[in-house]
């Protein structure tokens, strides 16, 4: 292998809608083909040998889109996994919701257990999908659980995704982490790509993971 690989590499998977748009068509059609991608992106990166991937698929802050969007990424997994039910069975990796539950619609949170149910005893990669996820309430949540005096260890015990990050992707061309992961990338590498998601491919990954290779990761040190 000609690329050092990530143990855990987090994605903000932006442009699903852009990417619609742009071809001229509805932006669900972006966010259904952004679905697609992440299982194609999540297959090859277990096949590499990336111990926990993490994306981010719907923020707290995305409840203020326009309800009939936000109906459509609630829907989107039940319509997913209807259509792709059988092909779990060849999933090799483990996946994981991490985020928010309480304001998810029961049918959402239905599709949820049955995904995490259904590859629960795998034995590759780690998915975790941040759905309702928010890192300022996440941290907030934290320390609403632990006592003083605060440490470090104690803290990670409550967070909803306990991994450093090793390297963080952002599609779409925006450079920012936009509320996502604010403690676990303390010392990521960032690389930030201008393709959309729907259109970021294998190549890109690998592209990407070169370059996350040239990196010196000193950690405070010299």
């Amino acid at each position: 292998m000609k690329f050092k690989v990530p143990s855990h590499l987090a994605i903000i998977l932006d442009g699903n809608g852009r990417w619609a748009q742009k071809r001229g068509l509805p932006r669900n059609l972006g966010h259904y083909n952004g679905a697609i991608n992440l299982f194609k992106i999540a297959n090859h990166a277990n096949n590499l040998g990336v111990k926990f991937l993490t994306v981010y698929a719907f923020s707290t802050e995305n409840w203020n889109r326009p309800k009939a969007e936000v109906d459509y990424l609630m829907l989107k997994p039940l319509e997913y996994l209807n259509e792709n039910i059988d092909r779990l069975k060849d999933i090799s990796y483990k996946i994981i919701f991490v985020g928010r539950r309480t304001k998810l619609p029961k049918e959402t949170i239905l599709v949820i257990d049955k995904l995490e149910s259904q590859t629960r005893n795998n034995k590759g990669m780690i998915l975790q999908i941040a759905f309702d996820y928010g890192s300022k309430e996440e941290i907030i949540n934290a320390f609403n659980q632990i006592e003083k005096p605060y440490t470090e260890e104690k803290l990670r015990e409550f967070l909803y995704v306990k991994e450093d990050v090793d390297l963080l992707i952002r599609t779409s061309g925006e450079v920012r982490l936009s509320n996502f992961l604010l403690w676990q990338n303390a010392y990521a590498e960032l690389i930030f790509i201008k393709k959309h998601w729907p259109s970021f491919s294998k190549k890109d990954l690998e592209k990407s993971f070169k370059e996350y290779s040239k990196r010196n990761r000193r950690f405070g040190k010299l």
